[in-house]
């Protein structure tokens, strides 16, 4: 089956082509089918294929489809190569996929433009499925082009209002800033290796280079930008909050599940590089912690459901940020697998609310959906849990206990970086069960109208099943050392580097993980089911804090100050240099001799007949006088 790998990014690139060019002849159906059909064919087939690959024990697959281009010394190919860690995002792009589609099905029935919608998901699918497959930095440079630009048109997929269309252009232009620094240090890495084969810059870059390498440094930090842009991590995450202006499954696809996490997959592919500049790797856990402290606190504060877990989606690839720089690589793609499911799962589940309450948003107008509404409930509530990290019980607690652990164990690790996890953990648990008991507890404020039919439902239910078993594929040492994650990776990606002796403190860090999230449940209950007005008291005591945390800690009002209004003031000096009124005065000019003839066009017969006569006589005279 492995020499079918082609067939997995080119059958949803066929059902886009075929939902475009047939799109206006095709029922929404016939759209629908065609759409889930050929994520469902390349889900079916990536499953047969890790089968055939985890039975051989082989550990990498080449599969050269074409040569793409030559440039001079450059020589690309468009070629895929399936490894261990191309796996892992192959499985949850095309399984999550599927289930997102399928879930698509019911939520868009009514849309007008459903078909083109389902085209633009194939065309995703795609982009994601070639950045992850790709072998050369080239090719993954279009499938991480290629993501951007489905990104802007699912963001601003209802682009009857303003706002859908702003949040498009906002996500296009940021991860633009990100995708710059990243095709410079490709450049500098073709400079340097003459090559963008990504296995022959992985073998040559220590023969090149040495630990700490200048060069080294500069093309990691270039790379760095490139996946804080698409990941939004700090200073470019502003964009993800307002991109939950699209549909809710573009949410739980794009911004959940796959798109976000390109930027991990890239600092995972390339940890040649990162080995190589410990500098930019330490920046790299930094980037991490700081970021899921601050969108941690944002999360806290909102009150639109999406939105909230928008910043929690900004804080958990937080984590994954932080156990790359950390060295701790398998955890890193661990979590980012578990957060897949579960994140997927919440969007979804909140797509269905908020489907169900006519697209009502903020949090505190819904309540008393527990009874109404069970499965979205229950499978939302299994999704918050393993967010939260329930001990023992869900995925969730498997994946970050992991990463917390080896915050505090690994050799790159340190005090520091543990409390930035342990305290984000903590505020993971309030803000997610201050979203479940206000959403879903007391009374009911807005009635739910509809309810969702199986389309809806089936998924919701796999993807919870997901979020509570997908974390016993790595245990750790003191629950029966199951390491089937790690043990996969290993032919890929380095192992962690521990201290001495660090395994003693695993069962304390455990500990002290469960409770700092049981407490942070607990205080939730507390301000919101037991004395809701305390909340309201602790808000109006810290008003300026919340203020802050609730605009993002104000960074759009920093860019705005810094470039927005500079760049919209030269424009504005600009529309008037000496070019341009060249082009207004011929503007002006054409408008002006348009407008005098448009005068001789009276609707008077006889001038029109005069006209042509005068005419006439004066192109004969011309004649005679010109050729006597």
């Amino acid at each position: 089956m492995i020499h079918l790998l082609w067939l997995i990014p080119t059958l949803p690139f066929l059902g886009a082509l075929i939902l475009v060019l047939a799109g206006s002849s095709l029922t929404r159906r016939t759209a629908a089918g065609i759409g889930c059909s050929v994520i469902g064919l390349a889900a079916l087939i990536t499953l047969l294929i890790g089968y055939e690959i985890l039975t051989t024990h082989t550990s990498a697959y080449s599969d050269i489809a074409w040569h793409w281009f030559t440039v001079a010394d450059l020589s690309v190919g468009f070629s895929f190569r399936l490894d261990a860690l191309s796996l892992v995002f192959l499985f949850v792009i095309t399984f999550v996929g599927f289930f997102i589609h399928v879930y698509s099905v019911g939520f868009m029935h009514d849309d007008e433009g459903s078909t083109r919608f389902f085209a633009y998901l194939n065309l995703f699918v795609c982009s994601m499925l070639i950045l992850v497959l790709a072998d050369n930095l080239a090719l993954m440079y279009l499938g991480w082009e290629g993501v951007g630009l489905c990104s802007y048109l699912l963001i601003g997929f209802w682009y009857e209002e303003a706002k859908n269309g702003y949040a498009a252009r906002k996500a296009f232009i940021m991860t633009r800033v990100g995708d710059t620094a990243l095709a410079i240090g490709l450049f500098m890495l073709f400079g340097v290796f003459r090559t963008l084969d990504i296995q022959e810059i992985l073998t040559k870059a220590p023969q090149l280079w040495s630990t700490g390498s200048q060069t080294a440094t500069v093309i990691a930090f270039l790379l760095l930008g490139g996946a804080v842009g698409k990941s939004a991590q700090l200073p470019l995450q502003t964009w993800l909050p307002d991109a939950m202006a699209g549909p809710s499954p573009v949410s739980a696809l794009i911004h959940a599940a796959t798109m976000v996490t390109a930027g991990v997959y890239l600092i995972a592919r390339m940890h040649g590089i990162y080995e190589l500049a410990p500098l930019a790797q330490q920046w790299v856990g930094i980037i991490g912690a700081v970021t899921l402290l601050i969108a941690g606190c944002s999360a806290l504060t909102q009150s639109d459901l999406k939105r909230i877990l928008a910043y929690s989606t900004i804080s958990q690839i937080g984590y994954m940020f932080l156990a790359l720089g950390i060295g701790a690589w398998s955890a890193a793609v661990f979590h980012f697998m578990i957060h897949a499911f579960f994140k997927a799962l919440l969007f979804l589940a909140a797509g269905t609310v908020i489907w169900s309450l006519h697209h009502e948003h903020d949090i505190f107008k819904m309540g008393g959906l527990r009874k109404r509404m069970p499965v979205v409930y229950w499978t939302f509530l299994i999704g918050a849990g393993s967010l939260a990290a329930i001990p023992l019980i869900t995925a969730g607690f498997y994946s970050k206990d992991q990463i917390l652990w080896l915050a505090w164990a690994s050799a790159r690790g340190g005090l520091w970086f543990f409390i930035a996890a342990l305290l984000g953990a903590f505020i993971t648990a309030v803000y997610t069960f201050r979203m479940v008991f206000v959403t879903f507890f007391g009374e009911e404020k807005t009635h739910a109208a509809h309810l969702p039919g199986k389309l809806m439902n089936i998924p919701l239910t796999v993807l919870a099943i997901l979020s509570l078993i997908g974390g016993f594929i790595e245990l750790p040492h003191t629950f029966g050392h199951v390491t089937w994650m790690s043990d996969l990776l290993l032919p890929v990606l380095p192992t962690t580097v521990l201290h001495e002796g660090a395994e003693s403190s695993e069962i304390m860090i455990q500990i002290i993980a469960a409770v700092v999230t049981l407490g942070g449940v607990s205080l939730a209950y507390w301000l919101y089911i037991v004395k809701p007005s305390l909340a309201d008291e602790v808000k109006s005591a810290c008003f300026d804090i919340y203020r802050l945390w609730y605009a993002g800690w104000r960074f759009d009002a920093l860019y705005n100050t810094l470039f927005v209004r500079p760049f919209v003031w030269l424009s504005a000096i600009n529309k008037r240099d000496v070019i341009d009124q060249f082009y207004t005065g011929l503007a002006s000019a054409t408008e002006y001799f348009g407008q005098t003839f448009s005068r001789t066009q009276t609707g008077v017969l006889r001038w029109y007949i005069m006209g042509i006569t005068v005419g006439a006589v004066i192109i004969l005279t011309l004649s005679l006088l010109l050729n006597p």
